[in-house]
């Protein structure tokens, strides 16, 4: 287990330079940033107290690509809410080469998205950020398996080949490896596995990482009955960590709580939207993809798992970017305990519910 935790903290401090990005498949070419079409129409009726003058100019960083895993922004973005809150929104796409949260601190962008142990560990290392709204709820992480593997429970992993993706992702695998007593050095082969499911595919590994709203699908797509994998979730296990948020400075949230106000606003009401109307998100989606980088059916399925993620079963409504304490905690003891971060996240610090959930 020490070799291996050795072996992720120094891939993650890479990372903190060019972070891994949310696996998918990169477009040919990285997309330019994204403004709405002149003509995208605006349905939405305006904010309350929208407020005058010329609109303030943001930019939100992506973590990855446009796809539908950002969907509830582009769906802000030309459905015209960002409009409505006189806001002119620049969304800027990732890639493995742009960290988010440096993107914040250096003044490239104004809002960005990050995985929450990413995002503390920035944070732990000095960076004045601030988590205003915790989009995603539950952890999209997984192994999947072949039936014929007889991986049918976690604890069927011993002795088995199994992927693993480094640069920050690894950290739900080694609190799993821990919940249930295996050392990773020893009672597994582990590979690591890159951003693409071809090994698996190949036979070469008999577990494989995987987000429910992307690499699952990408299996399935290639062929692969759904009635012959087995899956093994995280969050299931109750080692899962928290994903996608949304953040900006520790100063934009002193100095200017209305402009943070109101982009958070429309951002969760975009998101409201796409979940209500998941095909018409897609129809959005696919207006800012980079052509022939995906298609309509895999942009549907991921739209489908990620607004499982974000507004899951129980969730109360009106409640879509509220932060969890207990899943905060979970996340970051297990950032903790595998040293992601050197201290124990302040919560109060750490993040904010002041712009969402009313």
């Amino acid at each position: 287990m020490r070799r291996f935790i050795m072996i992720a903290i120094a891939l993650l401090t890479v990372a903190c330079s060019a972070p891994a990005a949310q696996p998918t498949a990169a477009p040919a070419a990285a997309p330019k940033p994204t403004t709405a079409p002149a003509a995208a129409p605006t349905t939405a009726p305006a904010a309350a107290a929208k407020p005058s003058g010329p609109p303030d100019k943001v930019k939100l960083q992506l973590k990855w690509v446009p796809q539908a895993q950002f969907a509830g922004y582009f769906v802000a973005l030309d459905k015209g809410y960002y409009k409505d809150e006189n806001l002119d929104v620049e969304i800027l796409p990732g890639g493995p080469d742009i960290v988010s949260e440096q993107q914040v601190v250096n003044g490239q962008a104004d809002f960005a998205i990050d995985w929450v142990a990413s995002f503390l560990a920035f944070r732990d290392k000095g960076l004045p950020l601030v988590d205003i709204s915790q989009v995603y709820q539950s952890s999209g992480l997984m192994l999947i398996s072949k039936k014929s593997t007889g991986i049918n429970k976690a604890e069927d992993l011993k002795g088995k080949s199994v992927g693993v993706w480094y640069g920050g992702n690894e950290f739900e695998f080694l609190a799993l490896m821990d919940k249930l007593g295996y050392d990773p050095d020893k009672d597994l082969n582990v590979i690591k596995q890159g951003f693409t499911m071809d090994p698996f595919l190949a036979g070469q590994m008999e577990a494989a990482s995987a987000m429910t709203y992307n690499e699952y699908n990408v299996v399935v797509e290639s062929g692969v009955n759904p009635n012959d994998l087995n899956v093994i979730r995280y969050s299931d296990e109750g080692v899962g960590m928290l994903e996608d948020n949304l953040f900006a400075s520790e100063t934009m949230v002193k100095t200017k709580p209305d402009l943070v106000q109101r982009f958070v606003r429309a951002s969760m009401k975009g998101w409201q939207t796409a979940i209500d109307d998941q095909a018409g998100a897609v129809t959005i989606i696919m207006k800012y993809v980079e052509p022939g980088s995906t298609t309509v059916d895999h942009q549907t399925r991921m739209m489908s798992e990620v607004a499982k993620l974000i507004s899951p079963p129980g969730m109360a409504s009106g409640k879509i970017g509220v932060m969890d304490a207990g899943r905060f905690k979970t996340t970051a003891d297990i950032a903790l305990k595998f040293h992601v971060i050197s201290a124990p996240a302040d919560p109060a610090k750490s993040y904010t519910n002041d712009f969402v959930g009313h």
